[in-house]
């Protein structure tokens, strides 16, 4: 059973290294905290191998520093020569931007005291930054003795997170361009499974891909409707007859093998 109140503190500090990590922004100072963060998780790993991801981590940012946070970052999220990887829960859920999740999201965003900074923050409330800075803000409240968001952090992270997080680090991991930041999946799917526990939920079972058939662009007429459709029966027709023919020719070998 854990000790709820006893690990806030640190789901605090995981969601706002997270936060960090995957939030878009152009402040001089988006990566400052992360190495003192970075200093604190590798000494109380989770498990060994998000251990062994976090040292990575820092060593990548000690050798390169936030530099090649930012260049890999872009390479990712937001690299213009190909598809840049998807964030949104809406966009898993339904294959589109903007979608339900996303209502949800501002819905549950409402209730709160917690605002978008619409001019810095320029993502969709249910994008994973976005998520990960909600549930950060959430948990700061509740550590301050705001019991109240302790509902509204559960459906979060039930009803949004946990049914696309998944496949968002799986494609984080396997993405071509990803070398940090395939560390980073190893520690997020990590924390991720911690939060399973924390809230008391199951992965959820995979989504079955669905598969939109490519409707044709060609035009064709009424006339030359009609005109496949007589070719068609045509043929429909002669192979028919052909059929019908070798019938019975069989047929009658069949009575008279002598003919």
């Amino acid at each position: 059973m854990i000790n709820k109140e006893a690990v806030n503190g640190a789901r605090s500090l995981y969601y706002g290294f997270l936060s960090k990590m995957l939030v878009f922004s152009t402040n001089e100072n988006r990566y400052e905290g992360v190495s003192e963060a970075l200093d604190i998780m590798i000494q109380n790993p989770l498990d060994e191998n998000s251990g062994e991801a976090l040292k990575e981590i820092k060593e990548f940012m000690d050798l390169g520093g936030v530099e090649s946070f930012i260049h890999e970052y872009d390479d990712i999220f937001n690299n213009p020569s190909k598809q840049a990887l998807r964030t949104t829960a809406s966009y898993y859920d339904e294959g589109f931007e903007s979608g339900k999740k996303r209502l949800e999201v501002k819905n549950f965003l409402a209730k709160t005291k917690i605002r978008r900074d619409e001019k810095n923050y320029k993502e969709h409330e249910d994008s994973v930054g976005f998520l990960v800075t909600f549930m950060h803000e959430l948990i700061e409240l509740i550590v301050a003795g705001e019991k109240s968001y302790d509902t509204l952090q559960h459906c979060l992270f039930t009803e949004i997170i946990n049914e696309f997080i998944d496949e968002f680090i799986k494609n984080l991991y396997e993405h071509d361009k990803a070398n940090v930041y395939k560390s980073l999946a190893v520690v997020f799917n990590a924390f991720v499974e911690f939060e399973r526990l924390y809230f008391d939920v199951a992965k959820p079972a995979p989504k079955e891909k669905v598969v939109k058939k490519q409707e044709s662009c060609e035009f064709i007429s009424d006339e030359e409707a009609a005109r496949r459709k007589r070719n068609r029966e045509a043929k429909e027709a002669d192979t028919i007859a052909k059929a019908a023919s070798n019938n019975s020719s069989y047929a009658i070998d069949e009575e008279d093998p002598g003919l």
